[in-house]
C-alpha cells in the first residue's frame, strides 16, 4: 500500500481541515474548459459508433442520466451512456437476496444481472463515463475531484464529513478511482474522497490523471 494511501486511510477529518484555494480553481477550470472540449471534438466519433452499438443491442434511450450530488449540496445529472436494460420492476424482484444485500451496504452489485453485454464492455473500459465530459465542460464537475454520489451515499457514509466533501466539484476520476476503486470498502472510499479534498494540488490533480489513464488502458478496478 502506498505511502499517500496509508496517510488517507489513517486521518481524521474535519471541516477545519478545508482550506481554499482560488488560483488552483481558476487553473482547474481553465483546464476543464480545454480539455472537455477538445476530447468531445476528437472522440465524437467514437460517441456515435457507442449510440449506434446500444440502440441496435438493447431496447431504450442512449444516453441515461442519474441524479447525484455536487459542489455545495446541490443536485446534477451525471450522463453515461446506458448500460442497463430497461426494467420498469422494483429492484427486489431484479436482484437476489444476496445481490440486495451487496447493494444495500455498497451501492454497486457483482455481476449486475440488469448489464448489457455492451454495457459491460463500456463499463470494463470506462467508456461509458465519457458523456460526463458534458458535464465537465457545463461545470458541473471537474476532470479530477470525488467521484459523483447518490444522496443516499451523502448522508449515509460522510456523516458529519458531508459538508466537507462538498467544498470542491466531483470529478471524472480521483483519488479513490486510481487507488483501489472496488478492490477496497465502502468506508475506505469515504476517507480516500475526503484525503482529496483537504490535499488537492495542481501535482496531485497531475498524478490523479496519470494514474487513471495506466489504469483505463490495462482495465484495472472497473466493474
Amino acid at each position: 500500500m502506498r505511502k499517500s494511501t496509508r496517510e488517507a486511510l489513517s486521518l481524521e477529518y474535519n471541516i477545519g481541515m478545508f482550506k481554499k484555494k482560488p488560483f488552483l480553481d481558476f487553473i482547474k477550470r481553465c483546464f476543464d474548459i480545454f480539455m472537455s472540449l477538445f476530447c468531445i471534438i476528437l472522440l465524437s466519433w467514437l460517441f456515435l459508433i457507442i449510440a449506434i452499438l446500444i440502440k441496435c443491442t438493447s431496447r431504450g434511450p442512449v444516453l441515461y442520466g442519474h441524479e447525484r450530488v455536487g459542489k455545495n449540496g446541490s443536485f446534477f445529472k451525471v450522463w453515461k451512456f446506458r448500460s442497463m436494460r430497461v426494467d420498469n420492476r422494483p429492484i427486489e424482484e431484479i436482484l437476489t437476496k444476496e445481490q440486495l444485500e451487496e447493494y444495500k451496504n455498497e451501492f454497486k452489485v457483482t455481476n449486475d444481472p440488469r448489464v448489457t453485454k455492451i454495457g459491460k464492455l463500456l463499463r470494463k473500459s470506462s467508456i461509458d463515463e465519457l458523456p460526463q465530459l458534458f458535464n465537465i465542460l457545463f461545470g458541473n464537475m471537474s476532470f479530477v475531484g470525488w467521484r459523483p454520489i447518490l444522496k443516499e451515499e451523502w448522508e449515509t457514509y460522510y456523516g458529519a464529513n458531508k459538508d466537507l466533501l462538498v467544498m470542491v466539484k466531483p470529478g471524472l476520476t480521483g483519488y479513490w478511482a486510481c487507488h483501489g476503486r472496488s478492490q477496497i470498502t465502502y468506508k475506505q472510499r469515504v476517507k480516500m474522497e475526503l484525503y482529496y479534498v483537504v490535499k488537492r494540488s495542481v501535482w496531485l490533480d497531475i498524478r490523479i490523471l496519470w494514474h487513471t489513464v495506466f489504469k483505463v488502458a490495462m482495465q484495472e478496478g472497473a466493474e
